[in-house]
C-alpha cells in the first residue's frame, strides 16, 4: 500500500518538493515495503537496502555538498522520512540516526575530518551510529560518566554506551566522553572506528519492536583513538554537539512516527472500506467515520507540527529547540495514537500479524522514549513558554 503524496496544504509542495518526496515514496514502495514483515520476523537489518537509499542521496540528506552531502533542508529530511516509514518505520528510523551522525560530521568536524567521512558517511560504505546513552545516563545525559583520558598524541576511551542502534554493524560510533570535570563542559565528541582495539559490543538486546535494526551496548575498555579522532579538535563541545545533532533527531523521529501513523490510517481505512457488519458497510457508520475524522485530523496537526519545526531549524530560528522538542513529543504520542486506534479498527484481526498494524504500533512506542523521552520534551518547551512570560 503506498501513500498518497499531500496536495493542499498551508504551505504547499511546489515541483521540487514534489519530485523529492516521490522519490522517496518510490524507493520505499519498491525495496522497504515488500521486505519490511520478513525483516521483522528474522531480524535482518537491511544494509543493501540502505546503500540503494544512499545512491539517492539519502545517507547525507541535510549535509553540504561540498564532499558529497545532499545540500536539502531539515524539511525535505522530514519528507523523506514520512515517505520511507510508511514503509517501514524501523529503517527509516535508523537511517534518520546515521543522518544524525553524519550531520554533526559535516557541521562541527574539521575540514580533514570532514573530508575523511562524509563521501564515505554519504554513501553509506560507512554507516554511523550515534553513542550517548548510559546504562546510568539517560535522560540526564550530562551525567555520562565514559571517559577519554588525554595520553600522549592520542586519547584513550573508557566506559558503555547503552541501548545503541547498529552497534556491532555500524563502522563508526560518535562518542560522547568525558575529558574534563562534570556536567555540560565536560563533554567531548570523539570518532571510533568499528575493528578498533578495545571496542567490543554487548549481546543485542530483545525488543518489542525495531527488530530490523541491531541494538546493544557499546563497550569501551581502555579504546586508544588519535587526537584527530576528536570531534572539532577541541575538547569541551560534545554535550552541545549531541544536543545540537538531537535538534535535528528529534524531528526526524518524529517524522518516521508521522509515516507509520500515516500506514496505519490507509491500513485501517482501507480495512472498514471492505468491512460489513450489522448488514451494511462500516464506513457509513457515524461513529467509524467519526473516529477516522480525528485519526486524520491528528496526522494533519502532526504534519503541519513537524514542517513548522523543521522550517524552524532551517531558519536556525530562535524557538527551533522548542518547536523540535514540541514536534516530537506531540507527533510521536498522536501518531502512536492513531496506530492503536487503527488495531482497534481492524477487532481482533488488527492483533495478527498478516494484518501489518501491530508491527506499526509497536516500532512507534521507542519513538515516545528515544531522542529525548516526551517528559523531557515537555520540560524543553515548559521552560522556554516560562522564560518568555516569567516576570
Amino acid at each position: 500500500m503506498t501513500q498518497t503524496v499531500p496536495t493542499s496544504t498551508p504551505t504547499g509542495l511546489d515541483e521540487t518538493d514534489r519530485v523529492i518526496v516521490e522519490t522517496a515514496a518510490a524507493f520505499a514502495a519498491k525495496h522497504l515495503a515488500p521486505h519490511a514483515d520478513e525483516w521483522d520476523e528474522t531480524g535482518h537489518f537491511p544494509v543493501d537496502e540502505l546503500r540503494i537509499a544512499a545512491e539517492l542521496g539519502m545517507g547525507a540528506i541535510y549535509c553540504a555538498e561540498e564532499f558529497g552531502g545532499s545540500g536539502l533542508r531539515r524539511i525535505d529530511g522530514v519528507r523523506i522520512f514520512e515517505q520511507l516509514a510508511h514503509a517501514d518505520p524501523t529503517t527509516a528510523a535508523f537511517l534518520s540516526i546515521h543522518n544524525m551522525c553524519t550531520w554533526m560530521v559535516d557541521s562541527y568536524g574539521t575540514d580533514e575530518q570532514r573530508a575523511q567521512w562524509i563521501s564515505r558517511l554519504a554513501s553509506m560504505e560507512t554507516i554511523a551510529s550515534y553513542c550517548l546513552t548510559e546504562p546510568g545516563a539517560g535522560s540526564d545525559a550530562a551525567a555520562l560518566t565514559t571517559k577519554a583520558v588525554r595520553d600522549g598524541d592520542d586519547y584513550v576511551l573508557t566506559g558503555i554506551k547503552q541501548f545503541i542502534s547498529g552497534a556491532g554493524s555500524s563502522d563508526l560510533y560518535v562518542v560522547m566522553a568525558r575529558t574534563g570535570g562534570p556536567g555540560p563542559k565536560g563533554i567531548s565528541t570523539f570518532l571510533v572506528e568499528n575493528g578498533t582495539p578495545g571496542l567490543s559490543f554487548g549481546a543485542q538486546e530483545k525488543k518489542m519492536g525495531w527488530h530490523a535494526q541491531p541494538t546493544a551496548q557499546v563497550i569501551l575498555d581502555e579504546v586508544r583513538v588519535p587526537g584527530a579522532a576528536l570531534l572539532g579538535a577541541q575538547e569541551g563541545l560534545g554535550f552541545g554537539i549531541a544536543m545540537n545533532g538531537l535538534n535535528g533527531g528529534r524531528i526526524n523521529i518524529a517524522a518516521c512516527s508521522l509515516g507509520g501513523g500515516q500506514a496505519a490510517f490507509d491500513r485501517a481505512a482501507t480495512y472498514i472500506a471492505q468491512r460489513e457488519a450489522f448488514g451494511g458497510s462500516l464506513i457509513d457508520e457515524p461513529t467509524i467515520r467519526f473516529t477516522l475524522s480525528d485519526m486524520a485530523t491528528g496526522l494533519h496537526t502532526s504534519r503541519l507540527t513537524l514542517w513548522d519545526a523543521a522550517a524552524a531549524l532551517d531558519a536556525d530560528a530562535p524557538d527551533k529547540v522548542e518547536k523540535c522538542a514540541m514536534a516530537k513529543r506531540y507527533v510521536t504520542d498522536t501518531c502512536f495514537a492513531v496506530a492503536d486506534q487503527a488495531i482497534q479498527l481492524h477487532g481482533g484481526y488488527g492483533y495478527l500479524r498478516e494484518y501489518g498494524v501491530e508491527k506499526i504500533q509497536r516500532d512507534l512506542r521507542v519513538n515516545r522514549i528515544l531522542e529525548g523521552t516526551n517528559e523531557i520534551m515537555r520540560v524543553v518547551h515548559g521552560r522556554a513558554i516560562a522564560a518568555r512570560y516569567k516576570v
